[in-house]
């Protein structure tokens, strides 16, 4: 076994204990070798701060061992994002859509009724092309600023499975950002990490 492939296993082995202990969220389809997952969102998915080698969809292909396509828009809100969905699903064809949009909206004070009605609207764009939808809550750009509620309502309303604490736990500390805003490179691997549990849990992987 090589050193590359030990340390998969020794984080894998982590990875299993720690979705063991967590809440059995929504199930998914189970992702084939050659199934594509699809990273779609802002700066956050772009991996601003860093290498493309060290963005969450690039350190979670390697966790994950299936093809992640890293589709991030720095400075996106959902609206751009609603509109360029469509064809980023139709050219990439994937299986499995992890869909990490509206910090932007929050820092710009869309209203969440409207941040909620666009990530509506993109998850039922990828279902009715049969693709699953894991959704990605972002915090509130301000002090002690929670993950807004939409996130959760909108996961439990569309039954899919929701991770909405590791982007809260790394942007409110400064020692885990390369800049005010974004994670540095451990950190994008945190994120990772936890979605990687999460597709564990939802038996994805």
């Amino acid at each position: 076994m090589t050193l590359h492939r030990a340390r998969i296993a020794v984080v894998w082995l982590c990875l299993l204990a720690l979705a063991a202990c967590s809440h059995t969220p929504p199930p998914l389809p189970r992702l084939a070798q050659d199934d594509v997952v699809l990273a779609f969102g802002d700066s956050l998915t772009y991996g601003t701060g860093v290498d493309e080698a060290q963005s969450y969809p690039a350190v979670l292909s390697q966790l994950i061992q299936r093809q992640v396509v890293r589709s991030g828009v720095p400075g996106e809100q959902t609206a751009d994002g609603m509109a360029r969905l469509p064809d980023e699903l139709d050219t990439t064809h994937p299986k499995l859509l992890l869909l990490c949009l509206g910090g932007n909206d929050l820092i710009h004070k869309v209203a969440p009724e409207t941040i909620a009605a666009n990530l509506r609207q993109m998850v039922q764009m990828a279902r009715q092309r049969g693709i699953a939808v894991v959704l990605i809550g972002v915090p509130e750009p301000k002090l002690f600023g929670g993950v807004p509620t939409l996130y959760a309502d909108l996961a439990k309303q569309e039954n899919i499975p929701f991770e909405g604490a590791v982007f809260k736990k790394i942007l409110f500390d400064n020692s885990k950002k390369s800049d005010p805003i974004h994670p540095n490179a451990a950190d994008y691997r945190i994120v990772a990490e936890q979605i990687a549990v999460l597709l564990h849990a939802a038996g994805a992987v």
